[in-house]
């Protein structure tokens, strides 16, 4: 129901626009991470985020741009006696989100922000050998892990003539384990992340 939500609430945004001045297709890079309380160390997880983009002008200053995106969050955890040892175990998210975000222009430059819904289409925790080798916790899968999130987005970008540059941060308001084991790992943690991207028009 919830993945039924945010695909009619993607097409609503993308078809009922129709004052639309660009529109493309935008991808990048993701620095994200959870903050996960009570834990020995955390580290920044490298992802990616790929998808469209859809740009209305409402005045010669102001937009609306809502987004239709695949992105990898999660994050690299230090733990001491959990999960029936001490180690490193990699947090690998991967979420369909639409951010709509209202757009002041300025000159070629831009700031935006709005609020963004996700939908979590995977997820899997790795255990991290001393050898830097990865083998799945079979214990924890998408099932542990709450399937929708929220939050807001916001960043700074440049328009050229065919494309759009941009950084961007996100922050999530949904905590992302359920009860139990996934909950207890990752106590309090919340999605978090940085997003370089690039965007070219059709």
């Amino acid at each position: 129901m919830k993945l039924k939500i945010l695909f009619l609430a993607s097409m609503c945004i993308f078809f009922t626009a129709a004052n639309a001045q660009r529109a493309g297709l935008k991808g990048g890079v993701n620095f994200t991470n959870l903050y996960v309380d009570d834990v020995d160390d955390e580290n920044m997880k490298v992802g990616f985020n790929v998808g469209l983009f859809h740009r209305s002008d409402l005045s010669e200053n102001f937009a609306i741009q809502p987004e239709f995106l695949f992105t990898q969050k999660g994050s690299e955890i230090q733990y001491d006696g959990f999960l029936g040892g001490s180690g490193k175990y990699r947090f690998n998210l991967n979420y369909l989100e639409v951010p709509v975000l209202a757009v002041a222009k300025i000159g070629g430059f831009n700031i935006h922000a709005g609020p963004y819904l996700g939908f979590l289409v995977g997820a899997n925790v790795k255990d991290i050998d001393d050898d830097g080798s990865l083998n799945d916790v079979e214990s924890l899968d998408r099932d542990d892990f709450n399937t929708f999130d929220y939050g807001i987005s916001g960043g700074i970008g440049f328009d050229f003539p065919d494309g759009i540059l941009g950084l961007r941060y996100n922050y999530g308001f949904v905590e992302i384990g359920q009860s139990g084991v996934a909950g207890q790992a990752t106590e309090n943690s919340k999605n978090s992340a940085l997003q370089l991207y690039l965007g070219f028009d059709f």
